[in-house]
Formats: structure tokens, sequence, C-alpha cells
């Protein structure tokens, strides 16, 4: 090793543990402090939170960032927030201390959950209909009263038109091989339509399911449902998050985090926008949640068990999963994966 690389090495050597001792140093300096430690906060609790100040520097301010809210104090360094419009979900606590000069960032984790239980509602069969037993139902969507629908599985992927009284197919559009097709929703005249995992969406003509568009995701991890609201099309991917997509670029604006009063929910799949609300299956749950697309808030559970016993029993016969909403008659209808049947049916509070 000749001296030049040598001399590197040190310097290098001396860097990293210099950017080390620094680091660790400032961590022990400050660090976010709630009352009783708390880490999970209720719709209408007040967050209180102070700076622990470990080797008494003089502290000239402290600016606290929560979300957009910014907060600064120059004397008492107390922070005060009632939790009221925010979006529940998961969170972080930013401080920027201000001392000696000199400016350290700390962070803390913290819930906001909603302040009640989900409401518990069940159902009534109005009608039933007959439903293609062959189709992986992952989207579902009226427009006027033609059934759309979206099948899945790589190699039997599909987008239909569907005369919902008969299940006839009136139109069939294949779906290339390689892609595992999710939900669909309708925007005007297009057809947007989700893939599970290759990261891409569709976009069809709604009269001729012609193929015009694709599109990219960006942050969302997977394709799993939509619905739209007539403003923004929401997304869901599997994690606790549903995303805002702008109809029009179909880029992913903001989300919302679905939450309970006790905890942060995820698996949320076929998505349905019912008047002024979003309607998902959660994968592997015989329900449909009902949830405030404002905040998050998991209001309420229309329990379906039983459903799934009143369809033909067979070897491909697969979940609860499919939501259309005909806003005309304000009726809503239910399938699932290889379902012989369509359920119209009431909800019950």
């Amino acid at each position: 090793m000749n001296i030049r690389n040598l001399f590197v090495i040190i310097l290098l050597t001396i860097f990293y543990f210099s950017c080390g001792s620094n680091s660790d140093q400032k961590k022990k300096h400050f660090s976010i402090a709630t009352s009783d430690n708390k880490v999970k906060f209720k719709l209408g609790e007040t967050i209180k939170a102070n700076i622990i100040n470990a080797k008494n520097f003089k502290i000239d301010s402290v600016t606290y960032i929560l979300d957009n809210k910014v907060t600064s104090l120059k004397n008492n360094f107390n922070y005060e927030e009632k939790i009221d419009d925010e979006k529940l979900g998961n969170h972080t606590l930013t401080a920027q201390v201000f001392y000696d000069g000199n400016m350290d960032t700390i962070t803390k984790k913290i819930t906001f959950l909603n302040h009640s239980s989900p409401k518990l509602y069940s159902y009534k069969i109005i009608a039933e209909y007959p439903h293609d037993i062959k189709a992986f139902t992952q989207g579902l969507e009226f427009y006027r009263d033609t059934l759309y629908e979206s099948t899945g599985r790589k190699g039997s992927s599909s987008l239909r038109k569907v005369d919902y009284k008969t299940g006839k197919i009136i139109q069939k559009k294949d779906i290339s091989k390689e892609y595992f097709a999710e939900g669909i929703t309708i925007v005007k005249d297009k057809i947007i339509q989700l893939t599970w995992t290759s990261k891409e969406g569709f976009i069809y003509d709604r009269n001729t399911l012609e193929k015009i568009d694709s599109f990219a995701y960006n942050k969302s991890k997977e394709g799993w449902g939509l619905c739209f609201d007539g403003d923004f099309i929401y997304k869901s991917d599997g994690t606790e998050k549903i995303w805002f997509l702008d109809p029009d670029t179909l880029a992913e604006k903001d989300y919302i985090q679905v939450t309970t009063n006790k905890s942060v929910k995820s698996r949320f799949n076929e998505l349905e926008w019912v008047e002024g609300k979003i309607y998902a299956n959660t994968w592997q749950k015989d329900g449909i949640a009902i949830i405030n697309p404002k905040n998050g808030a998991l209001e309420a559970v229309i329990n379906l068990s039983g459903l799934r016993e009143k369809v033909k029993q067979h070897s491909d016969l697969d979940v609860l999963n499919g939501i259309a909403y005909k806003k005309d008659t304000k009726q809503l209808f239910v399938t699932g994966k290889n379902w012989n049947k369509l359920f119209e049916i009431e909800v019950i509070e």
C-alpha cells in the first residue's frame, strides 16, 4: 500500500469516528418527552410535550413541527396541541432545538387514534343474481345499469362489462398474461385499472374497453383497490395507507391512514365510494369497513359473515371481494372471488 492510499484511509477513518462521536453526542443532548410517556392520542385529546435537556445547555428557542403545523417557542418550551382536525395514524413530532449557536433536530413517533370504536352493522339480502363462477373478482363498479368488473390472476386477468341481472358478459378485454389485474374505477369516459405488483396501471376507453394509456405508481407499494368521489381517486396498496390520486395525472397527492380507536389497520382491498364514505373490503375478512375519507377513521364495519356459505362451494372458492353501488337507486351489491352469485344487500344499522 503506498503512502498516499494510507493517508486517505487514515483521513476517512478519522472522519468516520468523528461523525459517529458527534452523532452519539447529539443524541444525548436533547430528547422529546410526552406526559406519562404517552405515544398514542385519541381525537379530542391534547399532546403535551417538553424538551429533556440532559446537559443543561442554554436553549434559545424550540420549534415544534407536527405535519404542516409549526410552533415556535422562545421562553416556555412546553408544547401543547389538541388533536381535532388532524389525520389519524402514525406521525412524527419534530423539534428543532436552538442553543449556543447550534441547532439539533430530534423526533418522537406518535399515533393518533379515533375517539370511538367502530359501529357494527349487519345486512339483509334483497336479491341474488348470477355471477361468473370463474371470475376472480378484484374490482366492481356500476356505470348506469352496466356493471364493470376487473378479474385477477396472471394468465386470466380481464376487464368486463356485465349484465348484472343475468350475469351475462357483454364485453370482455383480456389482460396480458404477465399482469395480475386488481381494482378499477370509472372517471368520466375512462376506466382506470390497477395491477397488483407490476407497479403499473392501465387506462381504457369506457365504451370500447380499448387500452389508451398506462401509468406508473409512485410511493404506493402495490395496486389493490380504487374508487372515485368526483374530485379524487382513492387507491389502496395493502398497507395502512389509502392514497389520493389526481384524476387527470394519476399522481399521488396525499394519503390517509385507516385507524380505529385502538390501532392502525391495513390490507384494504376493493374500494367503493358510497354517499361520502369509502367502503372497503378487508382481505381475508367477511365484512366491509366504512372509512371517513377526511381523517382515515374506521367508523363502522358491516358484518357479512354467512354470505359465503350461500354460494356454490367448490375448490376455487375464495374470499369476499367486490363492492358496487348504484347511485341512482342507492342499491349496494357485493360478491366474492369465484362466487357464483352477486348479492344486493341492505345495510342494517
